[in-house]
């Protein structure tokens, strides 16, 4: 088990380009599987984390080819070619999704109308513990033969119907499985949430020439939908962004340049935090690719923050920066509180008690709720040793708030950090100076 030591830190500086969004890969991978076979999809800047590289083995497994190449290899960005499958295949063993929901919720989708092919999908031990059913549910309405409720999945491919779902929770995960099954339904499928999820599906569908339907309600495709292989330069990844933005922003004298950042509205709940916390925050080279808009994120040190309040619609569009935005919390004068958030319980650990036990270990004054946590700050955090849960999120946000605690905060379990920011340690070397 890896272990990772961080000491109290004097002033970021400096600009990094955080690595290619892990959501956008996902769907770049999976939607060139789905491509008109012949030529290969060129996905630029994507990102290699053990997630994304799940899913594309997951493909190779059904029929699909792909082929890396580093940077300078074929020019001057790392890009991943995906060959579409001729015919989808049943694989010979089960599909290994590692520790990725999305890629188990997202080819649960897409396997499920593709008659005859047959596929067990597996996890590791954390993802085997999260709930399945939430899109399980949707798939059997539409005709599918899903069994499992949790990991494994066995899916046998049907002709499926489209159907109108309204999902209890929102989430962009079971909104595209839904919408991705429902490309190969009759007729139209409809999804309905209580409030927006992230919309990157929808984007990329739109910029693929797919007839995306929209009401005031929800989204909906019709059946039998196709596209040509494509070109996607992967933007990089708000959430991986968040821990040097709050970083940034806590450690006063600190300057922090992200680079290409997305910066879809239906993802920078983010944003509305800093600023509501009072972070001098700034964007710059605004600019759209594929649908999805992309900036230069600039954090100062500059500045005394206040708290904040993170809750209702603002919840799904920053769900996964929430960890960190606890580490902030602590550092922020008044009262914090966070409501709604009840779908951290579900994630690759529970994050609510896993951040909340953790910096209670450093000092802060916390109060634990089922949905969320309230937080009085600001608090002298002092060094402690953490447990990461198998969660890379986890284990990234504690050695931000190891940059403002007096000591050394070790960080074991540290390896989950692979699956989504493998370039994590070194970019927070290039930032301190080191």
């Amino acid at each position: 088990m890896s272990v990772f030591e961080v000491e109290r830190s004097g002033p970021l500086k400096g600009s990094v380009r955080v690595l290619g969004d892990k959501s956008l890969t996902h769907r770049a991978y999976l939607f060139a599987a789905m491509a008109q076979p012949g030529v290969p999809s060129i996905i630029y800047q994507p990102l290699n984390g053990a997630d994304c590289e799940s899913t594309l083995k997951c493909l190779v497994d059904l029929g699909a080819d792909a082929d890396h190449f580093e940077a300078g290899e074929q020019g001057a960005d790392a890009m991943t070619m995906v060959f579409a499958p001729e015919r989808w295949t049943s694989p010979e063993g089960v599909l290994d999704c590692g520790n990725s929901g999305t890629t188990m919720r997202l080819l649960a989708g897409i396997l499920a109308g593709r008659p005859g092919l047959e596929a067990t999908l597996v996890g590791d031990a954390s993802l085997s513990k999260r709930p399945m059913g939430r899109v399980a549910t949707p798939l059997r309405l539409m005709g599918a033969s899903v069994d499992g409720d949790t990991p494994p999945l066995t899916i046998h491919g049907q002709h499926l119907r489209g159907i109108e779902y309204v999902s209890p929770v929102a989430s962009a995960q079971v909104k595209s499985c839904v919408l991705l099954a429902g490309l190969a339904a009759q007729g139209e499928t409809w999804v309905r949430e209580p409030s927006l999820s992230r919309d990157h599906t929808e984007r990329m569908l739109e910029s693929l020439g797919v007839n995306l339907m929209r009401d005031e309600r929800g989204v909906g495709v019709v059946g039998g939908a196709t596209w040509a292989p494509f070109t996607f330069t992967v933007p990089g990844d708000i959430s991986s962004a968040a821990f040097f933005a709050v970083a940034g922003a806590m450690i006063p004298g600190s300057e922090v340049r992200l680079t290409n950042v997305g910066v879809n509205p239906t993802r920078s709940g983010l944003l509305e935090v800093l600023e509501a916390a009072g972070a001098n925050v700034t964007l710059e080279g605004l600019r759209e690719d594929s649908g999805e808009p992309v900036a230069d994120l600039i954090v100062r040190g500059d500045r005394d923050l206040k708290a904040f309040e993170i809750s209702g619609d603002l919840v799904p569009r920053l769900i996964d920066e929430i960890p960190v935005l606890a580490v902030l919390a602590t550092q922020c004068r008044g009262r914090t509180v966070i409501r709604d958030a009840q779908e951290m319980r579900v994630k690759e650990s529970d994050r609510i008690a896993t951040m909340a036990q953790g910096l209670q270990r450093m000092g802060a004054d916390i109060i634990v709720h089922e949905d969320g946590m309230e937080i009085n700050g600001p608090t002298t955090l002092t060094a402690t040793e953490v447990e990461a849960s198998h969660d890379h999120r986890i284990a990234m946000s504690f050695a931000i708030a190891g940059l403002v605690a007096k000591g050394t905060t070790r960080i074991s379990g540290a390896e989950s950090i692979q699956t989504s920011y493998p370039d994590f340690q070194e970019h927070l070397r290039t930032l301190q100076g080191r």
